[in-house]
């Protein structure tokens, strides 16, 4: 079974497309955990309307820790699949090949990444330098570190669930920790493999991504995978 973690916050206005999204592309047997902060969030709301059997509402119990990266932690614990897929809640990722990122998982591989930055990917909109340097990141982190996959920053990605069980995530800031992830992966000998994905930028809502406040933290994270250490 697959296990697919979203964290949410106020995407009630994407949220019923992305799970029909879901529904319409993803044969692989499947729980759907989406993961929220607060009860006030009325996406929560729109998600219990739905009354779907394979989505199951988990509210965010790292502490007081709210935010991406502490939700991620909460859905990564609850989650009962073999595998399990990060997905955003904004309709940016291609669920097109969720189940082909199964199948390599299921052929040995221990996380199959989206990667919009290998032949056959693509990444539509978003602001200019937001994209130059997640690929300048991920180009430089395959060519230059080894790291096998040219997209080490999308989030999008499918990891066994023995994979993120033995890896802790240290980051407290926000989607670097797929980043973390992947190269503490790298060094530990896990396979990693990658797929084209196509991503596109939101069309309801509002990001929450914030350049100035997540760099510094994405360049820690970064500079880790030249460091012998693992």
């Amino acid at each position: 079974m697959l296990s697919i973690v979203i964290p949410i916050y106020y995407e009630e206005g994407n949220v019923k497309k992305l799970i029909s999204g879901i529904e319409r592309n993803v044969k692989t047997k499947k729980e759907i955990l989406m993961i929220y902060d607060f009860n006030e969030d009325p996406t929560v709301n729109v998600i219990k309307a739905l009354n779907k059997k394979a989505v199951c509402l988990v509210k965010n119990f790292t502490g007081n820790k709210r935010g991406v990266v502490n939700a991620i932690k909460s859905g990564f614990k609850k989650a009962k699949g073999e595998a399990v897929l990060v997905v955003m809640a904004d309709l940016a990722d291609d669920l097109r090949i969720v189940d082909k990122m199964f199948k390599k998982i299921k052929e040995g591989d221990d996380i199959v990444c989206g990667s919009r930055y290998m032949t056959g990917g693509k990444k539509i909109g978003g602001p200019f330098l937001k994209t130059f340097l997640s690929k300048l990141a991920g180009k430089s982190l395959y060519h230059l570190a080894s790291i096998p996959t040219q997209d080490s920053t999308n989030a999008f990605k499918m990891y066994k669930k023995s994979v993120i069980r033995s890896i802790p995530i240290e980051t407290d800031g926000g989607f670097e920790f797929s980043m973390e992830l992947t190269i503490k992966a790298f060094k530990k000998g896990y396979k990693i493999s990658e797929l084209p994905s196509v991503w596109k930028n939101r069309t309801s809502g509002k990001s929450n991504f914030k350049m100035l406040k997540w760099f510094p933290r994405y360049l820690k994270v970064y500079l880790s995978a030249f460091s012998k250490q693992a």
